[in-house]
């Protein structure tokens, strides 16, 4: 998939093209060799890109020699040593002949290591140094065209990706667009997936933050409160332009795409990806607020290659973010793209296939899976409690009270309305089945709600003073 190269990258690129260098004072001072400067000047010489793929093609193991060495011979690289301004100019030549002439970049991997002299210029002591930025472009278009996956890319890619992860979490919105752009280059397979993955704490997180803040919510841990909440706010005119939070339609499109391309791995990641960044949530709130087709169509693929993969853990959470609503809502809409309405589709028959055949059980029990209650209607139901109560508590052998209990140990501080509903729910159970109260209080449930009868929260103390009630209703009795 092509991309327009970043602007301030393409600009880069072409001062250091247009920079004059004293390619004989280099020789002399042994920068480089006269056979270096041959094979350099021949490629001066052919201005148009089918004479420069004449030239190289035509003398391949020449120019493989040039870039990373072998055979006894140094690559410029190693020659050119600490003289930046030849050092740029040939990581900028490099990856302008990676474009013209894709056969080069196999050819590099023939003997030598291709990587050797290029991952040391990734470590740079200044920021302001454009070295690291023209190397990872350089190695980025040398891999995604390679298609390599020997041991010296797979050992190589860790620290690629290392580095792109840093412009990832810059402050910069133009470097956040390249390392966005080449991290796509690179996951093209597999196995680039599985390593972007692995470090996601560096690769995938500072991607999730930038949805966050696209989506109109804060970062860290009470993101996914506010979501669950309905505090996420954000302009009205959705991604028209530039985010409410500051974030560009091109970088969020981009950022977009490298979690698409992440999820053809769905069905490893899909589960961790949801746990770990309520993935299934953000989605749909940006699926709300998205009005160009090119985003719509990438939420809506990411969405479906996770449910599609992950359908048992991810539906219910699909559900309980009301995704079919907005579903529906997105249906009224005209859009033409035939990929966008073919996933439309498919994510509408996969929800509705599975909600035809769930109970309001299966609602709640999804609902305490996902970590975070809500007040849907089976909390205020007192037909709901009358007929599950008892088979709450025997669920997966008491797993119901567990997950309550590991709900209500967070302070939801974002978010207060959590604890006053898990109180009303411990309430409900205690109420409907009395006898099982000691199961509770082996959770750890009626010592917390003892403890929230102190919560600065009026809803919070009404519920939990409400639950202890009735504990001491039936302890009287």
């Amino acid at each position: 998939m092509s991309l327009d190269p970043p602007t301030y990258l393409a600009s880069l690129q072409t001062n250091i093209r247009q920079r004059p260098i004293p390619w004989d004072g280099a020789i002399r001072a042994g920068t480089l060799t006269e056979e270096h400067y041959a094979k350099i000047r021949a490629l001066d010489k052919a201005k148009k890109p089918e004479q420069r793929k004449e030239v190289v093609e035509g003398d391949i193991d020449g120019y493989r020699l040039l870039f990373v060495g072998g055979s006894g011979k140094a690559s410029v690289l190693e020659t050119a040593g600490k003289h930046a301004n030849v050092v740029q100019y040939i990581l900028v030549l490099l990856a302008d002949l990676l474009d013209a002439v894709p056969s080069l970049a196999k050819a590099l991997f023939k003997g030598s290591d291709p990587y050797k002299h290029f991952l040391p210029l990734l470590h740079s002591n200044t920021t302001e140094d454009p070295i690291p930025l023209l190397t990872s472009n350089a190695l980025t278009n040398l891999v995604s065209l390679a298609r390599d996956e020997s041991k010296a890319t797979d050992q190589a890619l860790p620290v690629m990706l290392t580095y792109l992860s840093g412009l990832a979490k810059s402050a910069d919105a133009g470097l956040q667009d390249i390392a966005v752009q080449e991290y796509s280059s690179l996951l093209f397979g597999r196995t680039s997936r599985e390593k972007f993955w692995n470090q996601r704490s560096e690769t995938v997180e500072p991607l999730i933050k930038i949805l966050q803040t696209a989506a109109g919510i804060g970062n860290g841990a009470n993101s996914a409160a506010s979501l669950w909440s309905g505090s996420a706010t954000v302009r009205n005119n959705g991604f028209e332009g530039s985010l409410g939070g500051g974030v560009g339609l091109q970088l969020l499109y981009h950022v977009l795409l490298v979690i698409w391309q992440l999820t053809f791995e769905a069905e490893e990641v899909g589960d961790d990806l949801n746990d770990e960044y309520d993935i299934i949530l953000l989605y749909t709130h940006l699926l709300r607020l998205s009005q160009k087709e090119k985003t719509t169509r990438l939420i809506l693929s990411t969405i479906y290659n996770l449910l599609e993969k992950s359908p048992t853990s991810l539906l219910p959470t699909a559900v309980l973010a009301r995704l079919p609503a907005h579903l529906e809502n997105l249906t009224s809409r005209h859009m033409t793209d035939p990929d966008l309405l073919e996933d439309l589709q498919s994510l509408k028959d996969l929800l509705d296939d599975y909600t035809k055949t769930k109970t309001t059980f299966d609602e709640y029990i999804a609902e305490v899976n996902s970590g975070h209650l809500r007040w849907s209607p089976p909390h205020r139901s007192q037909a709901f409690w009358a007929e599950n109560a008892r088979k709450i508590l025997d669920f997966e052998n008491g797993e119901v009270p567990r997950k309550l209990a590991e709900i209500m140990q967070k302070p939801w501080e974002n978010d207060k309305q959590v604890l006053a509903i898990a109180c009303n729910d411990i309430g409900c159970l205690v109420k409907e089945v009395p006898e099982k109260r000691y199961q509770l209080e082996k959770a750890g449930l009626k010592t917390r709600v003892m403890e929230l009868m102190q919560s600065e929260d009026e809803n919070v103390r009404w519920e939990s003073l409400r639950a202890l009630g009735g504990w001491l209703k039936y302890s009287f009795e």
